[in-house]
Formats: C-alpha cells, sequence, structure tokens
C-alpha cells in the first residue's frame, strides 16, 4: 500500500437555515452553500463539520467540508455526536459489506462495495471486479482520510489490488490532489488493467484504468440477469449496448440472434470479447451507429425484435435538460414500439436521476398508448442490492417491461 498524503483537517461549527435543518432531520446527506447562515471558520476541503441547532445548539448532523462545490458540506452522521475515526469508517464499510452478502452467493464476484451516500460516505464508489477494488472519489473531502479508508476496504473485500479512479472534475485540479493520479495503483500489484470477473456464472471484462466509470456498469446486474431469462428463442435488439452486458446475457439464455447497437465502435468490440468469453459461437451481430438514426433504418427496412432493451445513458445531468431528456425518452419509446414483434417485450430504461420514476414511466405509457398497439407493463425494477437507495436523489434507475401486442 502507497503511503497516502498526510493532510491536517479542523473541526468547524456550521449553522443552517431551518429548512435545511429540516432536510437534515429526515437524514438528506447534502448542505448547500446558500443554506449556511454561520460557520466558525474558513474550512478546507474534508475538514470535519459539526452542525448544530439553532435553537438548542445541539449536535443535529456531522459531515465533511467541500469549498469545490456548491454542495459545501457532505454529510455523514446524524442525530448524535460521533467520532469520525478509523474505527468509525471500518463499521461503515462493514456495515455496507454485510447488506451485499446475499449477491456473493450468486456465482457473482463483482459488486458496488460502496454506494456514495446511500452507504454514508458521500461522494466516494467502490466497485469490485474479482479481486481488483476500484476506488473512484468525485470529492476532495476524502483525499485527507484515505489512510483509514483504503485498509478496511482491502480487509474486508480480501482484494488483491486498489485502483484510484478520479472524477473529471478532480483530474482538472491537480494541484488539489497531492500527487496522487488518476488511475494509479494505490495498493498491492495490477499485471493487466483488463479484469475478467463473474456475474450470475457468466464472465465480463472490465477495464480499471480506463474503462467509462469504474470499468463497468454493475447497477443493470439484477435486469440483465432477467433479459437472459426472457431470451431463449428471441430475436434481440440490445440499443446502446455498450459492452454487451444485455447481450450476453441474452445470448446465454438461449437467444435466437441478438444485435448490440451502439455509437461507439470501441464499446462494441468490448462487446464481442465479452460474448466470446461466455461462448464459442454464437449469432451476435453489432451494429455502431447512432441509436435514433439506426432504429429509424431499421423501422425502414421492416426490421421486428421480440425482445427489445433500450438503456440510454443519463439524458439529463442537470435540471435544465429535464425538458430535452423527456423528449428523448418519449423519441426512443416511439422507435421502440414500431420494432417490437407482436407478443414481444420491450424494456425501457433510465438512469437520470433528475428523471423521476413517475415521470419517466408516465412519458413511456403515454408514447405506447400513442402507437395505437395494446401494452401491458408486465415488470418494473430499481437497483440491485448492492445499489441501496438512502435518499431521493439516490434512486436513479428505473426499468419497465412492456407486453406488446
Amino acid at each position: 500500500m502507497i503511503e497516502f498524503p498526510d493532510i491536517p483537517v479542523s473541526r468547524i461549527a456550521v449553522k443552517v437555515k431551518p429548512a435545511a435543518e429540516r432536510m437534515i432531520r429526515k437524514e438528506h446527506p447534502w448542505i448547500f452553500e446558500s443554506a449556511i447562515v454561520k460557520q466558525s471558520k474558513e474550512a478546507a476541503a474534508g475538514d470535519l463539520v459539526i452542525i448544530y441547532d439553532q435553537k438548542k445548539n445541539k449536535v443535529m448532523a456531522l459531515g465533511l467540508y467541500d469549498p469545490f462545490s456548491p454542495i459545501r458540506v457532505k454529510l455523514l452522521h446524524f442525530r448524535t455526536a460521533a467520532q469520525i475515526n478509523e474505527q468509525w469508517f471500518a463499521n461503515r464499510i462493514q456495515a455496507a459489506f454485510d447488506l451485499r452478502k446475499p449477491l456473493l452467493e450468486t456465482d457473482t464476484d463483482s459488486y458496488r462495495f460502496i454506494h456514495g451516500e446511500n452507504d454514508h460516505l458521500p461522494g466516494l464508489i467502490a466497485d469490485v471486479y474479482a479481486q481488483v477494488l476500484v476506488l473512484k472519489l468525485y470529492s476532495f473531502i476524502w483525499l485527507p482520510y484515505l489512510s483509514q479508508i483504503v485498509p478496511p476496504l482491502v480487509a474486508v473485500s480480501g482484494v488483491d489490488a486498489v485502483v484510484l479512479r478520479l472524477s473529471r472534475n478532480l483530474q482538472q485540479q491537480p494541484q488539489h490532489l497531492h500527487g496522487l493520479e488518476e488511475g494509479q495503483i494505490i495498493h498491492g500489484q495490477l499485471d493487466n488493467p483488463e479484469v475478467i470477473f463473474k456475474e450470475h456464472g457468466l464472465r465480463f471484462s472490465a477495464n480499471v484504468i480506463h474503462g467509462h466509470k469504474t470499468g463497468y456498469f454493475l447497477d443493470h446486474r439484477h435486469n440483465r440477469k432477467r433479459v437472459g431469462e426472457l431470451a431463449e428463442g428471441q430475436r434481440v435488439l440490445d440499443v446502446f449496448a455498450y459492452a454487451g452486458g444485455f447481450s450476453v446475457h441474452a445470448l446465454c439464455g438461449n437467444a435466437k440472434e441478438v444485435t448490440s447497437l451502439d455509437i461507439s465502435a470501441q464499446a462494441l468490440e468490448m462487446a464481442k470479447k465479452n460474448v466470446a468469453l461466455n461462448l464459442a459461437t454464437a449469432k451476435h451481430k453489432t451494429i455502431a451507429g447512432d441509436a435514433f438514426e439506426v432504429m429509424e433504418q431499421l423501422i425502414r427496412q421492416h426490421k421486428r425484435y421480440d425482445l427489445i432493451v433500450v438503456d440510454p445513458p443519463s439524458f439529463a445531468k442537470s435540471e435544465k435538460e429535464i425538458p430535452s431528456a423527456i423528449s428523448s425518452y418519449t423519441r426512443l419509446a416511439r422507435l421502440a414500439v414500431q420494432l417490437v414483434a407482436p407478443n414481444g417485450i420491450l424494456l425501457m430504461a433510465s438512469c437520470s436521476s433528475r428523471i423521476t420514476e413517475e415521470v419517466f414511466f408516465q412519458t413511456i405509457v403515454q408514447e405506447l398508448r400513442q402507437s395505437k398497439r395494446s401494452f401491458q407493463e408486465i415488470e418494473r425494477h430499481t437497483h440491485d442490492i448492492d445499489h441501496p437507495i438512502g435518499f431521493p436523489e439516490g434512486a436513479y434507475l428505473k426499468a419497465g417491461y412492456f407486453r406488446i401486442t
């Protein structure tokens, strides 16, 4: 394990507006800069913040100060005072692991170990791929605490290596990183950046150094398994296929044929590799192109599929993007329903946290009604158990299965 930077931290007393106090009582983990009405002194990234209530001056919560974000304080602990030290972190990490134990009994060795705010460690993600843990930081607040966090992560997970990944925002400010770097091996040794891991008995590859996010998308694990169960004898179209997670499960579920569609030719090469990890031969076709344009072409070609998966990237990363996101979901549903064979299944998914479950499903159902085809929602799923939901904004993933007749 490398020697982590020794960054001293201070304690800061803070009071907030009544509306923010109400949110703290609901254990919401964010305090915005505009909500702070009193602060004992200037603070640096990672300084420990004690939130006192206005009336009785009692401790409401403990958090870490982030001068680089409008979410000025990320809260860790609520209602009582506590020592935020190595033992506190070890307890949180063990509690997170215990929550995920049932998943590890399903021939799966890949999981989200720490899910940020939802595991009371805001801005920190830890994903495990077989014997490699990828620690991704979205805030500078964690740099002073790495020496307290990494050892219990390693001890509890039993991994051989830890890779440090940094958000784009952190990478753009290297002067605040104290010598740490994107893709750095901070524990153990990694001979190959492509790590082979298992998901419900199937094999996949994650590039833990250069791959998107931490190397793979683990949150749709349950939906991928479900698609595999539904795929036998079916013609499957996997839209926004990326590395082919849904495609592999469909093929291994004895799909008649699978077409993977993604704008990235590089991602589709990963999809081909993931198929080859599991099957010597497979009826697998890839199409590199814009999903909207290709789906229109397929409609003109009178193509039909028995099972269609539409799992786009986040369309609404800010509030102002919500209207265009809804428009995109509407258009995708309009195109997809025209490609579904009679009595086929359409899976529509969204990972946009700013689009609520209610709005998303209203949008999809409205467009399906416009199609004049009969349909029935048969299933609805959210995150797998390694992506717990601890506050409203944490509920980002939604997936609905519709039978189209």
